[in-house]
């Protein structure tokens, strides 16, 4: 009766450490989560308010559209990214967005929605371009209310380009020309630079091999009115915390 009573007794508190064991792992952050969201969004979760104010938002690589790149490409991917950001306008925690860019650029439509929906926040947000922000790179650096770029970083211009099967009818030179403008508006609209610089900045023939546009180093973009300043991560860092305290004011 003793050896039943021990055992029991046992099985007790056996039961109860699993119990204290499952509430400790309740309350502590999952890596494999933490992991899972930094592989898929390119991002760490969103930080509270006693962490930070402000959500830094990374744009890599080549910018997905409607269709799947290969797997070795390093993508971002914008169904991914206007979830985040309607979750950092609707977060009172997050008081201020940092835009981090190195993107050769990608798809025209995926591309100016994202820019679009920075540019339509009442979240304060600066753009900080390093290494390249080109092609449908140069819409979402404008798309900030400040944007910044590091001295080393460039910048492409070049008109609207489509690969694959192409129908050559006055049909197809139109809706390029439509989204040749929808980009160029946008940019004019959300920069200081004037819209014919930019058009001869696209349409320059002497500045890049085989093609048509211009590489800008980081102080020609800001000369040109294209990006506000160079800088980096402290001057940008300032420069939000800046636009947040003028947004409390």
């Amino acid at each position: 009766m003793l050896l039943i009573n021990n055992s029991l007794k046992d099985s007790n508190d056996n039961e109860a450490n699993k119990e204290n064991i499952k509430s400790e792992t309740e309350h502590e952050p999952n890596p494999e989560s933490a992991g899972e969201t930094l592989e898929n969004f390119g991002s760490t979760r969103l930080p509270k308010a006693t962490e930070s104010r402000i959500h830094c938002l990374s744009i890599i690589g080549q910018i997905e559209g409607h269709m799947l790149l290969p797997p070795q490409n390093k993508t971002t991917k914008y169904e991914h990214v206007i979830p985040q950001l309607i979750a950092i306008e609707q977060s009172k925690e997050i008081e201020g967005l940092l835009l981090v860019m190195n993107t050769v650029g990608g798809d025209v439509e995926a591309g100016l929605a994202i820019a679009e929906m920075v540019a339509s926040m009442e979240t304060p947000s600066v753009a900080l371009v390093l290494g390249g922000g080109h092609s449908i790179g140069v819409p979402l650096a404008v798309s900030a209310n400040y944007s910044y770029i590091s001295e080393t970083a460039t910048m492409t211009i070049h008109p609207i380009r489509m690969n694959g099967l192409i129908i050559s009818v006055p049909q197809t030179y139109e809706y390029f020309n439509k989204m040749q403008e929808r980009v160029v508006t946008y940019i004019v609209t959300h920069s200081n630079i004037k819209r014919e610089k930019l058009n001869e900045l696209m349409m320059n023939t002497g500045d890049m091999m085989n093609d048509i546009g211009t590489v800008l180093l980081g102080k020609e973009a800001v000369e040109c009115g294209l990006i506000n300043e160079v800088g980096g991560l402290s001057t940008s860092l300032k420069k939000l915390n800046q636009l947040i305290e003028e947004k409390h004011k």
